[in-house]
């Protein structure tokens, strides 16, 4: 291929069969449109709903659905489940329809445009408590605080009227002023709970829909967590003060009325409540994590107490998002009951750990997903995430991931698979690993495929997704599938020069012969903790490996990335199954009894929400076991189960990887120059960088592309940030 091929574009390309380019139909683009018109009707006047309850308008609305919807079996809970749960329910149940018609992307809707800027990949602030904030974030946080001032507003205007409304005597008035304060700001930390769970179902139909995979999703869940707990802290605050100064302090906590609001249960959630929210902040978090893990369990006594606390019908405001969440949990336990073989552990000399774990083929993934992972030998409560190393282009029957060894867990994974490899050398009992593996999660489509040029910024085992893109990149330009990145730069800094060797765990040539010819690579390393190449370069290491043994156990793919047609199953019957229990339960028990207990109804509720999921949703995925078990068995697995191991136990030749790798030492990368190197030789094109390593790393990387696209002249290069650092 010449040098005017690298011009345009793999997927436009003659190398490219033009049966993978799809086109999609009229009526399947007229389908998916208006699904998503639908999606947004229905959210925008949910958005706007929850906007606009704390002031008169908004109230108005809802007294008018609860006067519609009065006669209905399910009564007062009903109405604001309807209001404030149901659309969210609604949206979820269609992104299944368009996922499913969606199918696998299209890429020729992704051909090229011209270079401009995008909200989600240009960074707006980069130094401070958020980190990096792209410009689509900082909107939605200047939302999110327009909503909190606007709330805190309208609630002070309808606090004041109610002094008049109530004739309050002006003795009484400081202390009615704070009790209502208190309400208003619980009522305030209720609607922010409607979004606090959202980001947190891992395998969640929205995330996917939406495209933002759950390590993103993660930082909007703290930054609503802080929001959320302040507003209760509030709530809490403004009552213990109003009755310290009533002098019912004691009796007030430790009330626990039967119709009217609890307030034992409402401290007890509070408390547990502040003890996640204490042990989340990144000091403690980075240095205790788990502590931070263990305490960030009680959300189960921080969301049954809270609905003890307030009744069925208010904790039917954020019962909906919950209920996804429930989904989303429930789930994630089925799949993590399987375990998994471990085709291949090896510990490479540069302190990193190397699994190779077996999968089905109908569990998809891509080049930037990534797992939770358990090793039960070194704890059953443990869960630690990793992304994925290898690319779907691989194989069909395994994934690999890269580990370094940083602290207590990752030391003892290491010393088991070194005392495994010694175990077979002396023929004595072997030790075993066995793992559990919960994902993969991502993005829902590859989107580094849909850049003609990336940079990809590492810092230390944050190479190791971008091996899975080089290698998946690879595979497709050898296999003629559509690929748009022609030009890729990487830029990797690392400490010492013996962790070079990580680029040569995918044979280059292998995987696209003479790829150099196909593509323009250029990878330059960056050791920073060495000024002269150490004696020992060039020299062989040899890795520590351990072959395991094979039983046929594969990842379970029941996960909520999995196949669309069962997910979305389990998510409409679980629903219906839910509406379900609660008309049963109401025409069978709560009327005919005339219970009326606010704090049971609002137990009652949970129970349902739980039975609903475990029950119905159980059902559907003891169907979807069944159905997967079958597939696999009318799977010919032979060849590839070969072509696994051989990949697996494999060492690359490091001679194709040396030709387009630039090592430097005792210096760190010069972003400003490298962006303006970068924008002199490829001119007015988008590219992507995409950057995996320390909030430092980051911030540098995205201050350096904000100040380059906020000065650049018309044909100059337009960088996209895309982080892809995982950050609990």
């Amino acid at each position: 291929m010449g040098s005017d091929s690298l011009k345009k574009p793999l997927l436009l390309s003659d190398e490219v069969e033009p049966g993978y380019v799809k086109t999609p139909s009229l009526l399947k683009s007229s389908l998916k449109w208006g699904l998503k018109f639908v999606m947004w009707v229905i959210f925008l006047a949910w958005v706007g709903l929850i906007f606009l309850y704390p002031g008169e308008i908004g109230k108005e609305f809802v007294d008018k659905i609860i006067q519609a919807t009065r006669g209905s079996v399910f009564d007062l809970s009903g109405s604001l489940f309807l209001a404030f749960s149901a659309p969210i329910l609604l949206i979820a149940i269609l992104a299944v329809a368009h996922l499913i018609i969606s199918g696998e992307e299209d890429f020729d809707k992704k051909s090229i445009k011209k270079p401009g800027f995008r909200l989600w990949t240009f960074p707006v602030l980069v130094d401070g408590p958020f980190g990096v904030v792209s410009a689509a974030e900082f909107i939605g946080i200047i939302l999110f605080v327009v909503f909190v001032i606007w709330a805190m507003y309208a609630y002070t205007l309808r606090n004041l009227n109610l002094f008049t409304e109530f004739e309050v005597p002006d003795a009484d008035k400081g202390l009615f002023l704070l009790e209502m304060t208190g309400l208003r700001m619980g009522m305030l930390g209720l609607l922010c709970l409607i979004f606090l769970f959202l980001p947190v179902s891992r395998g969640s139909l929205l995330l996917r829909l939406i495209d933002i995979p759950f390590e993103h999703a993660t930082r909007y869940h703290v930054w609503l967590g802080h929001l959320t707990m302040m507003l209760f802290t509030l709530h809490g605050l403004f009552y213990v003060i109003a009755w310290a100064m009533k002098g019912t302090l004691v009796k007030e906590i430790l009330e626990w009325k039967r119709v009217g609001i609890a307030n034992l249960p409402g401290v007890i959630s509070l408390l547990a409540g502040l003890c996640m929210w204490v042990t989340s902040l990144h000091p403690v978090r980075k240095d205790y994590f788990e502590l931070f893990f263990y305490t960030h369990q009680l959300y189960v006594i921080f969301v049954v107490f809270l609905a003890l606390h307030v009744g069925d019908f208010v904790f039917s405001i954020v019962a909906g998002a919950i209920f996804i969440f429930m989904l989303d949990r429930f789930l994630r336990f089925c799949q993590s009951r399987t375990t998994v073989d471990v085709l291949s552990a090896k510990c490479l000399p540069c302190g990193t750990v190397e699994l190779v774990l077996s999968k089905p083929q109908s569990l998809r993934y891509n080049a930037l997903s990534f797992i939770f992972l358990q090793v039960r030998e070194l704890s059953w409560l443990q869960w630690h995430p990793f992304s994925v190393s290898s690319s779907p282009l691989d194989g069909k029957h395994h994934l690999a991931i890269l580990i370094k060894v940083l602290g207590k867990w990752t030391g003892s994974l290491r010393d088991s698979i070194l005392s495994m490899s010694e175990t077979e050398q002396s023929k004595v009992t072997k030790t075993t690993i066995t793992a559990s593996v919960e994902g993969p999660y991502g993005h829902e489509s590859p989107y580094h495929l849909m850049y003609e040029n990336l940079i990809l910024v590492a810092g230390g085992i944050g190479i190791s997704p971008f091996l899975a893109i080089l290698s998946d990149i690879l595979h497709r330009v050898n296999d003629g599938k559509p690929c748009l990145p022609r030009r890729i730069m990487v830029v990797w800094a690392i400490k010492k020069s013996e962790e070079v060797p990580l680029l040569s765990t995918i044979d280059m040539e292998s995987i696209c012969p003479f790829f150099s010819d196909k593509l323009s690579l250029e990878i330059n390393t960056y050791v920073t903790r060495e000024s002269e190449p150490s004696l020992e370069e060039g020299k062989v290491h040899v890795a520590s490996s351990s072959s395991c043994p094979f039983s046929g156990r594969s990842m379970s793919p029941l996960v909520g990335t999995g196949n669309n047609v069962w997910s979305g199953l389990y998510v409409f019957t679980s629903t219906v199954g839910f509406i379900v229990l609660m008309a049963l339960l109401r025409i069978f028990y709560i009327k005919p009894y005339d219970v009326s207990t606010w704090w049971y109804l609002g137990l009652l509720l949970i129970l349902c929400m739980v039975a609903s999921v475990v029950i119905f949703g159980g059902v559907v995925i003891g169907l979807w076991h069944l159905w997967e078990k079958r597939v696999s068995a009318n799977v010919e697995e032979g060849n590839d189960r070969t072509k696994v191991e051989t990949v697996a136990n494999k060492y690359s030749n490091q001679k194709n990887v040396e030709s387009s790798t630039i090592v430097q030492y005792g210096t760190r990368p010069d972003f400003k120059e490298i962006f303006a190197t970068t924008n002199r030789k490829w001119g007015n094109v988008d590219v992507g960088v995409f950057v995996c390593g320390p909030p430092t790393l980051q911030s540098s990387v995205a201050k350096e592309i904000r100040s380059h696209n906020l000065r650049r002249q018309l044909h100059d290069t337009i960088f996209h940030f895309n982080s892809h650092s995982f950050d609990l």
